[in-house]
């Protein structure tokens, strides 16, 4: 791949992620450590500079076999064709192998589903998972089945217009019928398991959200996110003193309305589609946990 710089002085891994869209800044490093980003034959270091009108080879190495299992885990397929996938995903459902959770994932579900049409970005054959929710928040999460796909909608997330919707309940009654919470958010600064609305070492995180009903002690919410931080929902809400219910980590330590995790669900997806260029909606039902849990309200 040949890449050519637009800019001066912005250190080159961070240049590099921008401009290739598919390249995460931790794949770019990577890369740079590698060896397989070179300017004039020479292999360039990641804290190394940009100059505008470099002109860059980047060698992307070959999708390597996961070791990940396929398993026959069912799947809630909302939309699904060549390029892309997206399900529902359940409460309780991991979406990556992780310490604590080496199989039964979205992953896992997602090898056996979709056999070789894998998605290689970054160096490893696996599904081309583009965005995550959390193990307890429910909804809709989109997976690209080849690389195309994946450079495609990764830019998507990366300029907004792959566009998020959830829906939530949050603790007490929330006085403006719509707003935005602008906040930066990065690592707590003494549990390193959370996050936090922070200056120090964070990045800017923008939520929009209005009010779809209130009720007594609660209100029903619908946000959309501008950006795509960690928890960011979640944490944006507790700042502002309104935790989604259930949220024992962010919010009240105990559980509420029956429930012990978040009432966090994502209901819509809507994007480009990579290969036709048209608009695509995917939207899902609340699912019964949180039905149920909207049943045990007093409106107002």
């Amino acid at each position: 791949m040949r890449l050519e710089l637009d800019q001066t002085g912005e250190r080159l891994d961070a240049a590099i992620a921008r401009l290739v869209p598919e390249l995460s800044r931790s794949q770019t490093q990577r890369l740079l450590e590698e060896g397989l980003v070179t300017f004039e034959g020479k292999p360039l270091k990641k804290n190394e500079k940009s100059r505008a009108g470099m002109i860059l080879d980047i060698t992307l190495p070959e999708a390597a076999e996961t070791d990940l299992q396929a398993q026959d885990i069912p799947l809630d397929i909302r939309y699904e064709d060549s390029d892309v996938i997206v399900i529902n995903k359940p409460k309780g459902l991991v979406v990556h192998p992780a310490p604590g959770h080496p199989d039964g994932t979205v992953v896992n579900a997602l090898l056996h589903h979709c056999g070789d049409s894998l998605s290689g970005i970054g160096g490893e054959k696996r599904p081309g998972i583009v965005h995550r929710i959390d193990k307890d928040t429910s909804g809709l999460l989109i997976a690209a089945k080849n690389d195309f796909a994946h450079a495609h909608l990764s830019a998507q997330l990366k300029d907004h217009s792959l566009a998020r919707t959830y829906e939530c309940i949050v603790c007490g009654n929330l006085k403006e019928d719509s707003g935005t919470i602008d906040a930066p958010i990065g690592r707590h600064p003494t549990d390193r398991k959370k996050m936090a609305v922070t200056e120090k070492n964070s990045r800017n995180a923008v939520t929009h959200w209005e009010v779809i009903a209130r009720y007594r002690g609660y209100t029903h919410v619908r946000c959309k996110l501008e950006t795509g931080r960690t928890h960011q929902i979640r944490v944006h809400l507790a700042w502002r003193n309104h935790p989604i219910v259930g949220d024992t980590v962010y919010g009240h330590k105990k559980p509420e309305l029956g429930l012990d995790t978040q009432c966090l669900h994502a209901a819509a997806l809507d994007f480009i589609h990579p290969r036709t260029g048209q608009p695509v909606h995917v939207e899902c039902e609340l699912p019964e946990y949180f039905k149920k849990a909207l049943s045990k309200l007093e409106p107002l």
